[in-house]
């Protein structure tokens, strides 16, 4: 019995199929099933049941399951134990970040990219989902570090957060919007310096475009638009914020994120801000509240905190920390 065949086994289990297996090990598909079928012969049982569209474990394989586990863990113990004495780090990260986010403000590719060089045996992989799932994710161990957005005010049993960004949402529309008239004509009308924004229920009856259900802008919208008394009327959503900018552009609807006038004036839009109570959107650096599994995980999420929240690196990532129960 090789320690290779017990690690091919654990991951067609967990990917529940030999072709994805076969990917994520970097390996042809054809030597995995080659393995496993080695493994069975050698234990005198079906591990694997392959009959199905997706492969299960049979009872037996269920009963050798947490040996295997424990016999990986083990051998990985031992190499980190050793490469303590090097200063040499290994192993596997899995990061998750919300649909549109990873080519915007956090510089997700030059992160990995400078972890990358730096430790070059550890495995990086970069997931990108709504952050429903990769909160389940994170619960299911799936994950180590996800950039979320929140859809509550605390995180879920077993997950713990900080909020890395929290800024006001805007009605965003394109130049001659009739938007635009009616809070010019609001602010005209104000007695205070502060203009008074446009109100959420003047989106009651317009098209609106957005994000995706399950992201935290769109949960934020959509808890706002309850609390003004109307279900938003969502035209178009996207999972790129720049696909909406472009929708919005076009003058397909009114478009609903975190802008500011500067930032929208060169494609020819306008960035209405809301009246109080202003939604607001946050992204959130999330992971799991026992703290990231194996010394590389531990490692980037400090690199990750370093960068996205300066001086938080400095204090313990168990989550001892008020905040990040608090999920502001």
């Amino acid at each position: 019995m090789e320690l290779r065949q017990l690690r091919y086994f654990l991951t067609v289990v967990e990917e529940a199929n030999f072709t994805r297996a076969a990917a994520r090990l970097h390996v042809a598909q054809p030597g995995v099933s080659a393995q496993v079928r080695q493994l069975e012969r050698e234990l005198g049982q079906r591990l694997l049941d392959r009959s199905g569209r997706t492969v299960t474990v049979t009872e037996a394989g269920a009963a050798v399951l947490p040996y295997a586990r424990a016999a990986l863990a083990a051998v990985e113990g031992m190499r980190q134990t050793a490469d303590e004495f090097t200063g040499l780090l290994r192993g596997r990260v899995t990061l998750g970040v919300v649909s549109g986010s990873a080519t915007g403000m956090f510089g997700v590719a030059e992160l990995l990219a400078d972890f990358h060089d730096d430790h070059p045996h550890v495995e990086i992989a970069l997931t990108e989902d709504t952050s429903e799932r990769m909160l389940a994710a994170l619960r299911a161990g799936e994950l180590d570090i996800a950039l979320v957005g929140p859809t509550t005010d605390t995180p879920p049993q077993g997950v713990l957060w900080d909020i890395v960004v929290d800024e006001p949402l805007a009605a965003v529309v394109a130049e001659g919007d009739p938007l635009i008239a009616y809070v010019e004509e609001r602010a005209g009308l104000a007695e205070t310096a502060t203009a008074p924004g446009l109100p959420l229920a003047a989106l009651a009856e317009r098209p609106l475009i957005c994000l995706l259900r399950g992201t935290g802008l769109r949960a934020a919208l959509e808890r706002a638009c309850a609390q003004a008394g109307f279900a938003p009327r969502v035209a178009f959503e996207a999972a790129a914020p720049d696909l909406v900018t472009q929708l919005a552009a076009r003058g397909l609807g009114v478009a609903v994120f975190p802008a500011t006038e500067a930032e929208v004036a060169e494609l020819g839009l306008r960035a209405l801000p809301f009246a109080e109570p202003v939604p607001r959107g946050r992204i959130a650096l999330a992971r799991r509240a026992d703290g990231p599994q194996g010394p590389a995980a531990h490692a980037f999420l400090t690199r990750l905190q370093e960068a996205l929240m300066p001086g938080a690196a400095d204090a313990s990532t168990s989550g001892a920390k008020g905040r990040d129960h608090k999920g502001s």
